[in-house]
């Protein structure tokens, strides 16, 4: 009969979730949105 206790894997981390990338991006976009979009229009 098989040995059915949990054991503990160590096998290397998931890579990210969908909502870790997610929110990434969001922190993302929201850093560079702080600067002034105003300042950086050029005049044709």
């Amino acid at each position: 009969m098989p040995d059915k206790s949990p054991h503990r894997h160590e096998a290397k981390k998931a890579a990210k979730t969908i909502k870790e990338k997610r929110a990434d991006k969001r922190a993302k976009g929201i850093a560079e949105a702080d600067i002034d979009p105003v300042a950086h229009i050029k005049k044709k």
